[in-house]
């Protein structure tokens, strides 16, 4: 194996090329003390130790550093991971491992993530937020269908009655010109049709 290349990341950092083909990033320090050099033999020993021990420890590292700082869905992780150029089988591996001590767990996030937002969002809107996290669509539907249940009141509805307040709605005293546009605003806010019409058929006022 030959070291065809080392091209700089950063200010710290190198991607090392193998026969042609990107292999991994090693700081520094590490191309010197691995005696790495372009056009130059790498050792199977020295190769193996690299991408088998160096760099998944590293990965370890840095994603449990920013499953430190937030909360990352399984998607959301593996795009970041890709950032620091991790090879998919390094990311496969790291992720695997988060999983077994659930430090990544998926369901945990949809669920704590639906509960904190039912009362602040449309459903509509929580559930395109989570598809974009790249959360199962079943295993949304699943976890929305249980956090509302749980709940005595229906949270989308009362969220949608204190937008009507806030945009001093009154069902009896306006225009169908003025009632379009709130629905319009609504719509716009993820409400379906149902919510919107249960919500304009109340008298918020004396809500």
């Amino acid at each position: 194996m030959t070291v065809t290349d080392i091209v700089p990341f950063d200010n710290k950092r190198s991607k090392i090329y193998i026969d042609g083909e990107f292999a991994f990033i090693l700081y520094r320090g590490e191309i010197r003390d691995y005696k790495l050099r372009t056009g130059e033999e790498i050792s199977s020993p020295v190769f193996d130790e690299i991408a088998n021990e160096v760099i998944p420890k590293r990965a370890k590292k840095r994603a449990m550093n920013l499953l430190q700082k937030r909360d990352y869905t399984e998607y959301k992780l593996r795009e970041k991971m890709k950032e620091g150029c991790y090879t998919e089988a390094v990311i496969n591996d790291t992720v695997e491992y988060l999983k077994s001590y659930r430090y990544l767990d998926d369901e945990r996030y949809a669920d704590e993530y639906i509960r904190y937002h039912q009362e602040l969002r449309s459903k509509n809107r929580i559930r395109q937020d989570l598809l974009q996290k790249g959360i199962d669509s079943e295993l949304i539907d699943n976890l929305m269908s249980s956090a509302y249940e749980d709940n005595e009141q229906d949270p989308e509805l009362s969220l949608c009655i204190n937008l009507l307040k806030k945009k001093h709605y009154d069902k009896d005293n306006m225009s169908y010109e003025e009632k379009q546009k709130i629905m319009a605003f609504l719509y716009r806010k993820g409400f379906g049709n149902s919510v919107i019409n249960r919500a304009m058929s109340l008298d918020t006022s004396g809500i």
